[in-house]
């Protein structure tokens, strides 16, 4: 199988490409990524001169590059990561989020139709579903509300992908996971901002009470989980995928500090985010009983695994964080 996987430079599109690499050799992998702020190709330096792997810098919104990169290619699936995905950024300045997540994701599926891609696969987020009270879960029948200009994208997006599902018979897939952890999260949201401040002693900014809630999904259990999607999920079909580990942020928070030794008195609440949802859950039984996808990383280990892995690797967020602006949790 000849895969392309577009922000493949990211955070779980790195970690995709590197499980695809290690579980199925003799696929070949085409990584395009625009490489901004949030891409990092030292997130994939142990792919260096393996023959499996190969990178393509652009953008999926560049109609031309898309068009041709696809149309030559020859890949038998295209598996979209590609996305501005922070909710703050999007609320100070949306136009960004609209182009890269909604004009982006239309360009991959028009140029997929036209070279006749056997598979498309639209890595989604739990946010297009809004928020929930204190019961009750998300499932893949759960009306989208997003209330952000960032969820707003990312459900626009998903629409077209049904769309061309619908209305040109394409084999396409939607995942929506819950909020992702683990080794070479980008230093802006929430984990690997709290502890690599927790490590500097800088303050560690919380919005409002910190008792939003929110279901914790390590990458690597997401990873497998787009890879069943991908290899078995029936056409036009949405996959849910949640760790089943619902914590609030300050639970989140006083764990990290507990790991490293650090005090609570770093916590400093700040003001609300405009709009922020109070609780995320996902309901993973459609992909647990159609695909057999179950997580396997508990919070509690993935959570200790997260914090000293960024204990050992203090070069690589240094240099991904500098002249980054701190947001809060």
């Amino acid at each position: 199988m000849k895969l392309l996987v577009t922000g493949g430079a990211g955070f779980i599109g790195s970690q995709f490409i590197r499980y695809m690499i290690a579980k199925h050799p003799e696929y070949s992998l085409v990584n395009l990524d625009k490489l901004t702020y949030a891409g990092n190709l030292a997130n994939l330096t142990e792919l260096a001169g393996n023959a499996a792997y190969s990178f393509v810098r652009g953008d999926i919104a560049d109609k031309e590059l898309v068009a041709r990169l696809i149309g030559e290619g020859g890949f038998d699936a295209v598996v979209n990561f590609a996305a501005e995905s922070h909710v703050d950024r999007s609320i100070e300045d949306a136009a960004v989020f609209v182009r890269t997540n909604v004009l982006g994701t239309q360009t991959l599926l028009e140029a997929s139709r036209e070279a006749g891609v056997k598979k498309y696969v639209q890595i989604s987020t739990d946010e297009v579903y809004g928020t929930l009270g204190e019961s009750g879960f998300f499932t893949e029948d759960t009306p989208l509300a997003p209330n952000s200009p960032y969820s707003a994208s990312k459900a626009g997006a998903d629409l077209l992908v049904r769309a061309y599902g619908e209305t040109y018979g394409m084999n396409v897939n939607i995942t929506r996971c819950s909020n992702n952890y683990g080794p070479y999260h980008f230093p802006e949201k929430l984990i690997p901002l709290l502890i690599t401040n927790a490590m500097e002693d800088k303050p560690i900014p919380v919005y409002g009470d910190g008792l939003y809630v929110r279901d914790w999904l390590h990458v690597r259990d997401h990873a497998r989980a787009i890879d069943l999607v991908l290899h078995e999920g029936r056409p036009g079909e949405v996959y849910n995928v949640g760790g089943r580990n619902e914590r609030t942020n300050l639970d989140i928070v006083k764990a990290v500090l507990k790991r490293l030794g650090k005090p609570e008195s770093l916590i400093t609440h700040v003001a609300d985010r405009l709009g922020h949802d109070r609780r995320y859950a996902i309901d993973a039984t459609k992909i647990r009983r159609e695909l057999g996808w179950e997580p396997t990383v508990f919070l509690e280990e993935g959570l200790a695994e997260t914090v000293d892995w960024f204990v050992r690797n203090r070069e690589w967020w240094q240099k991904s964080k500098a002249g980054e602006r701190s947001y809060g949790a």
